[in-house]
């Protein structure tokens, strides 16, 4: 087992049934941290390592407030991109949809096959967002159950953070926790100086309780929701920092395995 320590100076971890008032956990779910984990080592296939098990442990006490920011939804088809790769978002009522189609005839172009445009007309608005600042934790990582033991998910984090060989990792886009906006600022492994330093003032640990009423995601479906994933657990608070029982961290494990 390791222990990834990583502050965040701002992020948003959404529950799963927030809608218009975009609500956030104290603490990303195991889903979130799985996923940032892979994002560290560089993975983009989720089921690489399935199995493993994942549990944040919370060091600081984050403030909440709260935003006014730009929200992306699915409302309607009004975006087409023409065989040139420009891109048209197009009304949805029938005279400026009649009007565009007689244009894209005109062009000699095949009928348009619209889709949904994220962040297009009516598929954004403008939502409250509930934000947390100076997030301070330590993410525990045990790949003992890990479906790729022939390189787990333990192995290729450390080597993300070994000078020697993290020049190795290839990624894409900035290293956030939660939204691709919310970037971390420190990512190390938990031990050494870094064991001697940290004083947290009040440590809490999520753990597996079948009696807890904190509820999260240990994968999520991004399609529908149908099959998301959630174990049900409770944020205790600790003593010292150490790491937890296996048997109470959150096991990464999708609909199709269970």
């Amino acid at each position: 087992m390791i222990g990834v320590y990583v502050t965040v100076p701002a992020a948003c971890f959404r529950k799963g049934l927030a809608r218009e008032y975009l609500e956030t956990e104290i603490i990303p779910p195991p889903a979130t941290c799985y996923g940032f984990l892979l994002s560290l080592v560089g993975e983009t296939n989720r089921l690489k390592h399935m199995g493993v098990r994942v549990t944040p442990m919370l060091l600081s006490e984050p403030e909440c407030s709260v935003v006014l920011r730009k929200r992306w939804r699915v409302k309607e088809d009004n975006y087409w991109v023409d065989p040139n790769g420009q891109v048209h978002i197009v009304s949805r009522t029938k005279k400026a949809r009649e009007k565009f189609e007689i244009w894209v005839r005109d062009q000699g172009w095949p009928k348009p096959n619209y889709s949904y445009g994220l962040g297009c007309g009516s598929n954004s608005c403008p939502d409250y967002q509930q934000i947390l600042t100076g997030i301070e934790l330590i993410i525990w990582l045990d790949s003992s159950e890990d479906a790729n033991q022939d390189n787990p998910l333990e192995k290729r984090v450390q080597e993300a953070q070994d000078p020697l060989t993290r020049n190795g990792i290839k990624r894409f886009g900035g290293l956030s926790l939660g939204e691709s906006t919310h970037l971390v600022d420190q990512v190390s492994l938990y031990g050494g100086k870094l064991k001697e330093c940290l004083r947290p003032s009040k440590i809490r640990l999520y753990k597996l309780n079948d009696q807890g009423l904190l509820g999260l995601p240990v994968w999520v479906d991004h399609v529908g929701s149908a099959g998301t994933v959630h174990v049900v657990g409770e944020l205790v608070e600790i003593d010292a920092i150490q790491p937890p029982e296996i048997a109470e961290m959150p096991q990464i494990v999708s609909s199709r395995t269970m």
